[in-house]
């Protein structure tokens, strides 16, 4: 099965949002995406259940792409493997079988929030300003 593995992956690397933080010369910047994350996950994964429920294979693939990248660029690892099996099935035709792993979609973003939340941006906010994040 394409899901494979993907117990072994952790909820979020926070190594991707330390190389962010570094990438883009600001903590700050990075911190804000992470917000932006939270605030538009619902939507994606609702542009997501909607395209694979009315079969428009066309917009479920730039809904999971959307899912998929985004998961990725925070890192949302266990997510963005769900997202590419997703992406996977839907190029195969099988989106049934999508609409059956809807469930785990929205587990698989709930645990991702809250690790963002509680792992990455609960530091900035206890300090008060985000201040650059050292994964080790």
């Amino acid at each position: 099965m394409l899901l494979r593995g993907a117990e072994d992956l952790p909820w979020l690397d926070l190594a991707v949002l330390a190389e962010l933080e570094e990438d883009l010369g600001s903590p700050d910047i990075a911190w804000n995406f992470a917000q932006d994350y939270i605030r538009i996950w619902r939507r994606r994964r609702d542009a997501l259940a909607a395209g694979l429920e009315r079969g428009e294979r066309s917009a479920a693939l730039d809904a999971v792409i959307s899912l998929r990248i985004s998961a990725a660029m925070i890192g949302g690892l266990r997510l963005a493997h769900l997202a590419q099996t997703l992406h996977a099935l839907i190029q195969e035709g099988d989106l049934e079988r999508c609409v059956s792993l809807l469930p785990r979609v929205d587990d698989y973003g709930t645990a991702t929030v809250h690790e963002i939340q509680h792992k990455y941006l609960a530091r900035a906010e206890q300090s008060q300003a985000p201040a650059p994040f050292s994964a080790s």
